[in-house]
């Protein structure tokens, strides 16, 4: 073993070592815990080597030492492996997913199992609507001349309107307008619809063209939906067991997390694809409030079609393996999910 590589395991044996026990790693701990084939004078060495170019730092005379942001960063970057889910942590993630009815109880189910897996802060951003294209739109005969109209998003959103069209309209009639409907709209941007259906009722014979307008309008309503970039958060009680984690006040942090637009901006600076996982930590997270913290996410959607962010944020005493194999794993699923 070359001595950069001993001196990586040397690192990784530290940040392991401080992530379980939140205290400062000696050098005699490392020998006696870890299979390092060296002397505990060796390990010194190497820990001074450490301590000198920054990854590791003395927090008081006499004690040992801990990970620093550029150390946890050097771990991260060096993961060969990671962690993988246990089998009931998979079971988890498809039963509390699998019975979603829609995509608000997609959101709210996958933001309470990231803290539950991860004992972190969880965040997951609602798709964004600037993003979405139609799916679908369905029209479903009600009784007594009113037509329920349906738009379905390839993000999963569903929005319902009911129209009155004063009488009962043929199934021919219907599926008719359907087709036309989905023709024009299927995989056009929510925000180019209105113009991309606004021809549609002329095409039709005159009798036929008052349906196929309250049908517009109802879309015209559903399309008006509400535009707001937002996010859902759970497990902030996380925060106050890992109070002992941060030197500053932990109230800096929770007031980072009430500003949605701060953790917004963040997550669209990390630049992650469906399925791939990012890292900020510490300092890299540019924000003077959430500089003791970590913060693992990944993009949802399709492949190339990231349609909105998820992840957990926690001291950059982080157990960074499970954490990056939870969001990995919840991601790829929410992915398949808005893909069905």
């Amino acid at each position: 073993m070359s001595t950069e590589d001993r001196r990586l395991a040397v690192l990784r044996a530290i940040v392991e070592d401080y992530v379980h026990s939140r205290e400062p790693v000696g050098s005699k701990a490392l020998a006696e815990r870890h299979a390092l084939g060296v002397s505990p004078a060796t390990i010194r060495n190497d820990m001074a080597a450490l301590e000198d170019e920054g990854y590791i730092a003395q927090p008081h005379t006499s004690a040992g030492r801990v990970p620093t942001d550029k150390g946890y960063r050097m771990f991260v970057d060096r993961l060969s492996t990671v962690k993988p889910l246990s089998m009931a942590e998979r079971r988890a993630i498809h039963l509390l997913l699998d019975d979603a009815v829609d995509l608000d109880d997609v959101v709210n189910r996958t933001v309470r199992l990231l803290a539950q897996l991860t004992r972190q802060v969880a965040v997951v951003q609602y798709p964004s609507l600037t993003r979405s294209t139609v799916r679908h739109v369905e029209l479903v005969p009600l009784s007594a001349g009113r037509l329920l109209v349906v738009l379905i998003t390839n993000t999963g959103r569903v929005e319902q309107r009911v129209v009155d069209v004063g009488e009962d309209p043929s199934e021919a009639l219907l599926g008719e307008i359907r087709a036309r409907l989905n023709a024009a709209a299927c995989g056009r941007r929510l925000s180019q619809v209105s113009a991309a259906l606004a021809g549609v009722p002329e095409t039709l014979a005159p009798e036929d063209r008052p349906v196929a307008r309250s049908v517009l309008e109802a879309l015209e309503d559903s399309l008006k939906i509400d535009r707001e970039e937002r996010i859902v958060l759970a497990g902030t009680a996380n925060l106050a067991r890992a109070g002992i984690d941060f030197q500053g006040s932990i109230s800096t942090v929770l007031e980072a997390l009430e500003e949605q637009v701060v953790l917004l901006k963040l997550l669209s600076e990390m630049s992650i694809d469906a399925g791939i996982v990012g890292v900020r930590i510490g300092h890299e997270t540019a924000h003077a409030g959430l500089s003791e913290t970590a913060v693992v996410a990944s993009g949802y959607g399709s492949p190339g079609e990231v349609v909105a962010r998820l992840g957990v944020l926690g001291p950059t005493r982080m157990d960074y393996p499970t954490s990056i194999a939870a969001v990995r794993a919840v991601a790829r699923y929410v992915s398949r999910i808005l893909a069905s």
